[in-house]
């Protein structure tokens, strides 16, 4: 091991590793930086730190601890970085620094709203790890994921945004006529308004072995950890887009990709379903569950499968399997907040609240805006919200609209807004 106070052994194409890296030289931390992919050494040594598991990046320190896929947080806690914002109480506090969340609060320090952000992760949420957004206006031969969340950031910065980085928000309540957030560090901040743009995270099949086998056969992020399987045999569960695009994109490394589709159709859009049909490394099995991830020598070596037909069962022999099956809403922390979620914990916005014959309270005079929650001055805008499109897209458009409702609500409490 080089004689550093901090070491990063990771991949050139891992978005984790990118976050990490990215993390340590914002607060100008030094590192030393090893790619396992040209180090065989390195490699065996992350294999051999992590008992058998290949994971990254995995960071060691001076003192000869280490950390594994950290979060922000994690880092933070460890390298002893301060978190707080400079002050307690803002115009409007924002949840979550992805592409809606950071497109509010461009527009609201445009509009010299004093505005804060608060993000666990890396600032761009899923966006940040994607290898490249295709579909993105004004980015005709696209756009890596990490280099638009970074210019996201620069441009929220430019106008005056406040961004906290590596914390939790555990708890959103109100006192008298101000939102209150706390994050995970004990501190709270108040503020007139606060936008939740929290996104989501990937669902698990809760089978077992699922657990036993994360980082060594069972993902959930295809760039991340398709390079492992480069000539291997690998699976992919799932039915709809993402199982879909996935699938494509690790025909690039493994040798042979088979798709598990619990239902006897795909939910993808049909020109992705076509790329899947045309690709002879790809075989897909219909009706088709997973009973079971199996493996030995900490490694995933096979699937047990169930037919929920014909309910005969079988072994499906892998390297690794990746999982898309959905999403669940980053909203634990609004469970006593009052805020209105429906049974899948999206959180429920607009004319929707008033289904049912029964108004929210302090809606009395006056309609919820769009992106208005079930307590006023309380907006939701990308993922965590209820009938959105999950499109990187839309969670902007969202953003930027969520901004302007605010500033129109802000003129109703504060009229120097």
């Amino acid at each position: 091991m080089p004689k550093s106070e901090i070491t990063v052994y990771g991949a050139h194409w891992c978005p984790d590793c990118r976050q990490s890296k990215q993390f340590l030289g914002e607060h100008q931390i030094p590192y030393s930086w090893i790619d396992i992919e040209t180090d065989k050494a390195a490699e065996e040594f992350v294999t051999e730190t992590n008992k058998g598991k290949r994971i990254i990046p995995t960071i060691v320190f001076a003192d000869g601890s280490f950390l594994v896929e950290p979060s922000n947080a994690e880092l933070a806690a460890k390298l002893g970085l301060k978190t707080t914002a400079s002050r307690s109480h803002y115009d409007l506090i924002v949840l979550g620094g992805g592409p809606a969340g950071l497109t509010a609060a461009l527009y609201t320090g445009r509009e010299y709203i004093e505005t804060l952000v608060i993000e666990r992760a890396a600032f761009g949420g899923q966006a940040a790890g994607t290898e490249k957004l295709d579909n993105m206006p004004g980015f005709p031969d696209g756009v890596a994921g990490i280099e638009f969340s970074r210019r996201l950031r620069l441009q929220a910065e430019r106008f005056g945004v406040e961004l906290l980085q590596a914390q939790d928000v555990v708890e959103l309540y109100q006192h008298h006529n101000y939102h209150c957030v706390k994050t995970g560090d004990g501190q709270t901040y108040s503020a007139r308004a606060v936008l939740i743009t929290t996104g989501s995270r990937y669902m698990r099949l809760n089978v077992p072995g699922e657990n036993e086998y994360l980082g060594a056969g069972v993902h959930f992020c295809a760039t991340c950890d398709g390079p492992f399987y480069t000539g291997e045999r690998v699976a992919v569960i799932g039915g709809g887009n993402s199982a879909a695009e996935e699938s494509l994109l690790l025909t690039k490394f493994a040798e042979h990709v088979t798709i598990l589709v619990r239902s006897d159709r795909f939910k993808a859009t049909k020109i992705i379903q076509d790329s899947v049909f045309s690709t002879p490394k790809i075989d897909v099995r219909w009706n088709t569950e997973v009973k079971a991830f199996m493996g030995e020598d900490s490694k995933l070596k096979k699937l047990r499968l169930i037919n929920n037909q014909t309910g005969s069962e079988d072994e499906l022999p892998v390297n690794g399997a990746f999982i898309f099956i959905g999403l669940t809403p980053n909203t634990g922390f609004l469970k006593r907040s009052g805020v209105r979620l429906d049974r899948w914990g999206f959180v429920v916005t607009g004319h929707d609240l008033l289904h049912g014959g029964q108004r929210p309270k302090g809606y009395d005079d006056r309609d919820p805006h769009i992106l208005e929650t079930s307590i006023p001055g309380i907006f939701a805008a990308g993922d965590v919200r209820d009938k959105s499109t999950k499109q990187v897209a839309s969670a902007a458009g969202e953003g930027a609209s969520a901004a302007l409702m605010i500033r129109e609500f802000l003129k109703t409490i504060h009229p120097n807004v």
